[in-house]
C-alpha cells in the first residue's frame, strides 16, 4: 500500500503541481477566454437595468394604484439580488484559493442565497396581505399607465435575457441568472395583459389575482433556490451526476483494476469535484500518468467533473465498497484508515 500513500491523482506531488492547473485550464475554459472576459461586464450592464426597472415600477404601482404592478417590481428586485449574487460570485470566484479557504471562496453565494430567499419570503407575505386588501377593497386602476410600466420591464428583462443567453450556455452561475430574467420578461407580460383588460373592463379583481399567481411563482423559485443552496452545502450528489455510471465508465478504461470510495460535490453551483481509489497494476508513479490524463479527460468530457482528486492504489483498501464508510463511523472506519491515509 505505499505505492497508494504516495500517489495521489496519478503524479508526484511535484508534478501534480504543475500537471492539475493545466488541466483545470485546458478543460475547464481554455476555449471559452473571450467569454470569460465579457461575462463581468454582461452581467454589471444586467445588475443595473435590473436596478433601474424595479425603481420605475415601484414608482408606477405606487401611482396607478396597482398592487400586480407592485409585486412584478418585488421580483424584479429579487432578480437584481440573483444578479448581484451572481457578480460578487464571479468576482470572489477570480481570487482564487488561499491557504485557509483551500476551495475558494465560491460557496459564498450559496450563502447569499439563503439570506436572498429569507428576503423574498418576506416580500411575498407583504404582497399577499396587500392582496388580501383589495380584494376586499377594490380601488380603480389606472391602467395605461400599468401599460407603460410593464412596458419598461418587458423591454429591460427583455434585454438583460439577451445578454445572458450567450453565458448561460457555459456558466450555471450565469444560467440561474438568465433564468431568472426570463421569469421576469413572461411575468410582466402577465402585468401588460392585466393592464390592457383594465382599459376595457373594470376587472379590479384581476390585480390582486395577479399579484397572488405572481407571488406564487417567487415562491416555487424560492424553494428551488433553497434545495440547491441546502444540497451543495451538504455536499450532495450534483444534479444529474451518477456515481453508478461514473464507476462503470472509470473501470471500463484499460489498465484499471478497479475503482471505490467514489465521492462526488459541488465546490460551488458551477463547479463539480470528485474524487474516488484507483486500483491499478503495481508499477512505478510515473507510469501512472497517461492513466490519470485518460481519466480527467473523460470525466470532464463525459459528466462535467472539473477537479477531479485520484488516489492509486496497487491493491483494495479497506471493504472496497463503491462508498467510503469512513465518514460514517462505521466498523469500516479503521481498516480502511489502516490501509491507506489519503481519502
Amino acid at each position: 500500500m505505499e505505492n497508494a500513500q504516495e500517489n495521489i491523482a496519478g503524479s508526484s506531488p511535484e508534478s501534480f503541481e504543475e500537471k492539475e492547473p493545466h488541466e483545470h485550464a485546458h478543460h475547464g475554459g481554455h476555449h471559452h477566454v473571450g467569454l470569460e472576459e465579457t461575462t463581468g461586464a454582461r452581467l454589471l450592464v444586467t445588475l443595473i437595468l435590473n436596478l433601474i426597472i424595479p425603481v420605475a415600477q415601484v414608482m408606477g404601482g405606487i401611482y396607478a394604484h396597482s398592487v400586480a404592478l407592485l409585486s412584478d417590481a418585488t421580483h424584479n428586485f429579487s432578480d437584481f439580488i440573483a444578479i448581484l449574487i451572481a457578480y460578487v460570485a464571479y468576482l470572489i470566484g477570480k481570487r482564487g484559493p488561499s491557504v485557509r479557504y483551500t476551495f475558494g471562496y465560491r460557496r459564498a453565494e450559496v450563502m447569499a442565497a439563503f439570506i436572498n430567499v429569507i428576503i423574498l419570503v418576506g416580500a411575498s407575505a407583504f404582497i399577499l396581505y396587500e392582496a388580501w386588501e383589495r380584494f376586499n377593497h377594490p380601488q380603480p386602476i389606472l391602467g395605461q399607465w400599468v401599460i407603460v410600466m410593464a412596458g419598461v420591464g418587458i423591454l429591460g428583462n427583455g434585454f438583460s435575457a439577451l445578454l445572458l443567453y450567450r453565458g448561460s450556455k457555459q456558466s450555471l452561475n450565469v444560467r440561474g441568472a438568465f433564468l431568472h430574467m426570463m421569469g421576469d420578461l413572461l411575468t410582466s407580460v402577465a402585468v401588460l395583459v392585466n393592464g390592457l383588460i383594465l382599459i376595457f373592463k373594470p376587472w379590479y379583481w384581476l390585480d390582486p389575482l395577479l399579484s397572488v399567481l405572481i407571488v406564487a411563482f417567487i415562491l416555487k423559485n424560492c424553494w428551488s433556490i433553497l434545495r440547491e443552496a441546502t444540497s451543495i452545502l451538504m455536499n450532495a450528489t450534483p444534479k444529474g451526476v451518477d456515481v453508478k455510471k461514473i464507476k462503470s465508465f472509470l473501470e471500463s478504461i484499460p489498465g484499471v483494476l478497479g475503482v471505490h470510495y467514489l465521492h462526488a460535490w459541488n465546490v460551488s453551483a458551477s463547479s463539480i469535484a470528485f474524487s474516488c481509489h484507483v486500483e491499478v497494476s503495481d508499477q512505478p508513479v510515473s507510469k501512472t500518468e497517461p492513466l490519470a490524463d485518460t481519466i480527467r479527460k473523460g470525466l470532464q468530457e463525459r459528466f462535467g467533473i472539473d477537479h477531479p482528486i485520484l488516489q492509486f492504489e496497487t491493491s483494495q483498501c479497506g471493504d472496497g465498497t463503491m462508498l467510503c464508510q469512513i465518514s460514517c463511523g462505521g466498523q469500516n472506519s479503521a481498516l480502511s484508515s489502516g490501509n491507506s491515509k489519503s481519502t
